[in-house]
């Protein structure tokens, strides 16, 4: 029996065990993905610990993830244009990330050149920040703040925005300012003066786009001038303060994945740094995330060299 990853409980990290899991069958319309490599986020931190309880309901066994890539494993007997042995990418709206299989209702084929990690860290960071902006219909020559603009979803969500002519305002800690600035955003200082840092650089905000969750709607609202064009990924708050928050679905941004390895591979996108850990360290990757101790995109591999980072 395969391995996975399991939610045994609300809780903190070590609710998730590595434990033996029943073989995932597809439906007609689902592959089964052999996991080279899957992606780990801030939202599957909240969702371990039941603060989106509801929000995401969760399969059975409880296996968190929502973003893998490996291997066609097996195929429906609806699906076509892929075979067994295909290397993939997918999106899981409905999770299932952290194990040695997962199933997939969607997919992309990964390009030749695009790295493994490249592969895995893609899929749920590009489709929030396709999806979001196209929620936000942000126009050519707007002025967008984009709260986290340097972790996995921000710095891709800054580069498609300047790709659509926005005008981008980037708050991120120190360490970030140089790339953000480097990928043509404005950066400013993320922490408890979001609101005058933002007005130093700018008169106006048009849209903002909430891809860390660490409690700076408020501030979003006064600087964006109300509610309707604010939207959050993950602040548990959101609906208290009149903020939609844009969970994972199959038509946030279906082509989304698409974009993104087209993108990659022509290497007109940059994504965050990456450090890799075994797939059966999922709580260990909890913990060096939640305790701020991450400064890269942390992915689980079914077989990676030890706290492998790939620049």
């Amino acid at each position: 029996m395969p391995h996975a990853c399991v939610l045994t409980e609300y809780g903190p990290p070590d609710v998730l065990e590595w434990k033996y899991v029943p073989v995932p069958e597809p439906s007609e319309r689902q592959i089964r993905i052999k996991v080279r490599v899957s992606g780990i986020g801030p939202t599957d931190l909240k969702i371990r610990r039941g603060a989106l309880n509801g929000v995401f309901p969760l399969p059975e066994p409880a296996v968190l993830g929502f973003e893998t890539a490996g291997t066609v494993d097996a195929v429906g007997s609806e699906v076509s244009g892929v075979a067994v042995g295909d290397e993939v990418a997918a999106l899981l709206p409905s999770l299932g990330g952290y194990g040695e299989y997962a199933l997939a209702a969607a997919w992309t084929p990964k390009r030749p050149h695009v790295a493994w990690n490249d592969a895995g860290a893609l899929p749920a960071s590009v489709e929030a920040a396709v999806g979001v902006l196209r929620q936000l219909e942000a126009a050519e020559g707007e002025t967008l703040l984009v709260l986290g603009a340097g972790g996995s979803v921000g710095i891709i969500a800054v580069q498609l925005a300047i790709r659509q002519g926005l005008n981008v305002i980037g708050a991120v800690g120190a360490r970030d300012e140089a790339l953000t600035r480097e990928l043509g955003a404005t950066p400013i200082p993320y922490g408890s003066n979001l609101v005058s840092n933002v007005r130093e650089v700018a008169d106006r905000v048009d849209a903002t786009f909430d891809a860390a969750g660490k409690g700076e709607l408020e501030d979003a609202i006064a600087l964006t001038g109300g509610s309707e064009r604010v939207i959050t990924l993950a602040d548990e708050h959101a609906a208290e303060l009149g903020v939609r928050l844009s969970a994972p679905a199959p038509d946030r941004a279906p082509d989304a994945v698409e974009v993104g390895m087209e993108l990659l591979a022509s290497g007109e996108l940059r994504l965050r740094s990456q450090q890799s850990l075994p797939m059966s360290a999922a709580a260990e990757a909890h913990r060096l995330l939640e305790g701020g101790n991450a400064h890269h995109k942390l992915l689980l591999a079914t077989s990676p060299k030890p706290a492998e980072v790939v620049k």
